[in-house]
């Protein structure tokens, strides 16, 4: 699944699930929509020319790319690719959320959130989602939307983000492919709890973005996850944790648990939601069989333990990895190990 931000109108295309619903990217070039041919399959073809030929297409095809890439998209940077972090001007922030605020948004002060601790077991287990697929589902507050607009007064949301617990009450989990995509996107704008074009604990941007570096040089699915360390736009030093609330970081979660999975359909201002259980897919990955999770939902969180009382949960996964994040019928995720683990207390410590 790519992402994309280049172009007026690119909002519904931008998460990496396409809009109908089919997982990967669109097939392109000679022979689009039927089978790839190259090396051996050219018939009539010594194998040498077919491996020189290709050699120069890579290089010729590859700079045309980058050419292209530079010319349409003026706001990705490269950052520091071996510690798979950016960080992020205050101009920038602040003019990404003032593009926001010039379209069909606005900023409007919602309910205020009062932290709740829970102590005592875990609550039971919501039951399974019937049918089983996505349903509309009320606003969570450390739950939203996340933007990347442009100059071209395309200001929608591509993908979903939360709030998740740090100490420093700043900390922000997402896909990596949301953030990072041929290079780290240089305008960001998170919007928590987004309803029906209101932004009710206003618009937060980042300051740093950290990604595993494995991702920045293969697209490894088992580590399409992102932090971000935000900021409220406009200079005040008010922290997102204590505004929104957040979501429990847990580790190594066994799979099989019950949990819900959240997203913003980027068609949408209202999150869609599903309650299945968590199962492992492989080593490295988690499946969340539900249908209905189309583009924006990238990102959205995967959430078990849930508290009745505030709604927040522990985040175990988030929609990303393999397949891009899956297809109409399955959702997939990175699994939260060791290597999650590390790369949130690399967040952490800013």
């Amino acid at each position: 699944m790519e992402t994309s931000e280049r172009g007026a109108g690119a909002a519904a295309t931008r998460d990496a699930r396409p809009a109908d619903g089919r997982s990967g990217p669109a097939p392109t070039g000679p022979g689009a929509g039927g089978p790839v041919r190259t090396g051996r399959a050219r018939a009539g073809v010594p194998l040498r020319v077919t491996v020189a030929l290709a050699a120069l297409t890579v290089v010729v095809g590859g700079t045309a790319l980058a050419l292209k890439a530079a010319h349409q998209d003026p706001y990705v940077a490269p950052g520091d690719p071996v510690t798979g972090t950016y960080v992020a001007s205050r101009s920038a922030g602040d003019r990404a959320a003032a593009a926001v605020l010039a379209g069909p948004y606005r900023e409007s002060p919602g309910p205020r959130v009062v932290a709740v601790r829970r102590t005592g077991d875990a609550p039971a287990p919501l039951p399974a989602s019937r049918p089983l697929a996505a349903s509309a589902a009320a606003p969570s507050p450390p739950v939203g939307a996340l933007f990347s607009p442009g100059d071209d007064g395309a200001a929608g949301h591509y993908c979903t983000a939360s709030v998740v617990h740090s100490p420093a009450g700043n900390l922000v989990a997402t896909a990596a492919h949301c953030v990072h995509d041929g290079g780290f996107r240089t305008r960001l704008v998170f919007a928590p709890g987004l309803h029906d074009g209101i932004a009710p604990y206003g618009l937060w941007v980042p300051t740093r973005v950290y990604v595993d570096p494995r991702w920045i040089s293969d697209r490894d699915p088992d580590h399409d996850v992102a932090f971000l360390r935000v900021r409220r736009h406009g200079g005040t030093d008010q922290r997102i944790e204590d505004v929104t609330g957040a979501e429990r970081m847990r580790f190594d979660a066994p799979p099989g648990r019950p949990a819900q999975l959240t997203g913003y359909p980027s068609d949408r201002d209202a999150p869609v939601g599903c309650r299945h259980t968590a199962d492992a897919e492989g080593p490295g990955q988690l499946r969340f069989p539900c249908a209905g999770f189309p583009a924006g939902t990238s990102g959205g969180p995967m959430l078990t333990d849930l508290d009745p009382v505030t709604g927040t949960g522990s985040l175990i996964g988030l929609i990303g990895g393999q397949d891009g994040g899956g297809d109409d019928n399955t959702s997939y995720s990175s699994r939260f190990g060791a290597d999650v683990a590390a790369l949130y207390r690399r967040a952490t410590r800013g």
